[in-house]
């Protein structure tokens, strides 16, 4: 029977069940759904590689790297235990910090743990009585805590999940929920140098805001009752779910210089569908520079017939030491914003 396990692995049989039923969870959704999902914060990028690389890293993201685009990637890390560390100014005075932390477990596989906040700044308290603010401030708090599981089941198929607990608290009302990634990374389909990755992200239930800032003071009429607190139910929303397919190639092109090339379709159940491609120059494994474009070309064109999609270009640059002991990376990345100003993201990453 182990025998002829292997066998079906190895002949990919693994790879299209288990894909066949994440396609088939993915196109579960609802399309009149587009548009009223919430927790948007799981869909700001980490990782300065993988942002200059336009979320076409499905496929080449691998180690602590590959925890946000593709869980499968996370048991390819060449070190067994890594770090990382990510900053990025997204827009106004939101702004995004990123941690995580990988580690082998032998043959059992690759875990890691990662945690993503929001920094919003201080906004004012307005009411309304008091449209121009209170003179109070206040500032929201959105935290995801994740952990992930990756196994390598043969030396060209990997496998991995990833569950995030959500937490959005704004003043005295918060939301709270659970979300899974799930992803597959097959290294040579028929050309060595060509790989494939498959992730299905944000699947889970639906989210409810609920605290005491949902009461509402009022005075029943006919009623000898006076003043009486009733609590606003809050509408439920669904997480921003996707599918995503990349494909991603890889050449050594002599000792010191080697390209990479990768593709990247996502389906939104909140937004338009995104197709990307990004690329990547290294120099004797540790200089890089990278680029990328994203195109919705289905979205809505604005009153000046100019499309609707936030994101186009992105440019990047790496520097990678290897340090014997420890594998040292500092990534950059610029993300090009149309209608708001652009990202700047850096990223630290410590292998050991």
């Amino acid at each position: 029977m182990k025998k002829i396990l292997n066998h079906f692995i190895r002949r990919g049989g693994f790879v299209t069940v288990l894909t066949l039923m994440i396609l088939s969870a993915a196109l579960a959704g609802n399309p009149t759904r587009t548009g009223s999902s919430g927790a948007e914060e799981l869909l700001i990028p980490v990782g300065a590689r993988g942002i200059a690389l336009g979320e076409s890293s499905l496929m080449s993201a691998i180690g602590v790297d590959a925890i946000y685009w593709n869980p499968a990637g996370l048991s390819r890390g060449i070190r067994g235990t890594e770090a990382e560390f990510s900053y990025l100014q997204y827009f106004a005075d939101v702004k995004s910090n990123y941690g995580a932390v990988s580690f082998s477990g032998g043959d059992i596989g690759n875990f890691g743990v990662s945690l993503k906040s929001l920094t919003f700044g201080e906004i004012p308290v307005t009411t309304a009585d008091y449209p121009d603010g209170t003179g109070s401030t206040f500032s929201p708090s959105y935290i995801t805590f994740g952990g992930t599981y990756s196994k390598l089941l043969t030396d060209k198929i990997s496998v991995g999940v990833t569950a995030n607990l959500i937490t959005e608290k704004i003043m005295s009302t918060s939301a709270s929920g659970v979300g899974f990634n799930f992803g597959i990374q097959y290294f040579g389909i028929g050309i060595p140098e060509l790989n494939l990755g498959i992730a299905v992200k944000n699947v889970g239930p639906q989210m409810t805001y609920s605290g005491s800032d949902l009461l509402v003071a009022a005075n029943a009429q006919a009623s000898l009752r006076g003043n009486q607190n009733y609590t606003v139910q809050a509408a439920s929303f669904s997480l921003p779910s996707s599918m995503e397919i990349g494909l991603a190639y890889s050449k050594k092109l002599d000792e010191q210089n080697s390209v990479m090339f990768g593709g990247n379709f996502q389906n939104n159940n909140s937004t338009d569908d995104v197709y990307g491609i990004g690329g990547e120059y290294g120099y004797n494994n540790n200089f890089f520079i990278r680029a990328s474009y994203l195109s919705a070309p289905q979205a809505a064109n604005d009153a000046t017939g100019t499309n609707s999609m936030l994101y186009d270009y992105a440019l990047g640059a790496g520097v990678h030491y290897d340090a014997g002991g420890a594998d040292l990376t500092f990534d950059y990345a610029y993300r090009h914003l149309r209608f708001m100003e652009s990202n700047n993201a850096v990223t630290l990453k410590v292998g050991f």
